[in-house]
């Protein structure tokens, strides 16, 4: 974990993160009470909605609780290693509430391509980035 990130996330949960996957194929690390939060929302999702089942059975069933070490480091669980392709070089992408840890070229490739204007459109609208005040 970067340095500047450390002591905010002592702070902020005592170094206590959870991992979990992404569609992306990137893993989500969020601070214990931001993901706490997060947990009681997914299970208040629908069952018989099938959108919400999958998504429940991604984000909870592959939850694996960690914490940085006296150095800031995180162990990384093999499973979520290998889901993601995780090896030497990564990617630490700040998300506000979370990080997403990326396998580097896998980062590159998706970043690329959104910024050649690639989008994948899953039926979500998103804000108009032109309308939000900066």
């Amino acid at each position: 974990m970067p340095a500047k990130y450390r002591q905010p996330l002592w702070d902020a949960c005592e170094g206590q993160l959870v991992l979990t996957i992404d569609r992306d194929r990137c893993l989500l690390l969020y601070p214990l009470p931001i993901w706490e939060t997060v947990e009681r929302q997914l299970i208040q999702l629908s069952s018989t909605n099938q959108r919400a089942r999958t998504l429940k059975r991604l984000l909870l069933g592959h939850a694996e609780e960690c914490g940085l070490d006296a150095s800031g480091r995180i162990r990384l669980p093999v499973p979520l290693r290998e889901f993601a392709r995780l090896e030497k070089r990564v990617v630490l992408v700040g998300q506000g509430n979370k990080f997403e840890i990326w396998n580097e070229s896998d980062w590159q490739t998706w970043r690329d391509a959104r910024l050649a204007g690639d989008e994948a459109d899953d039926g979500e609208s998103l804000p108009d980035l032109d309308a939000l005040a900066f």
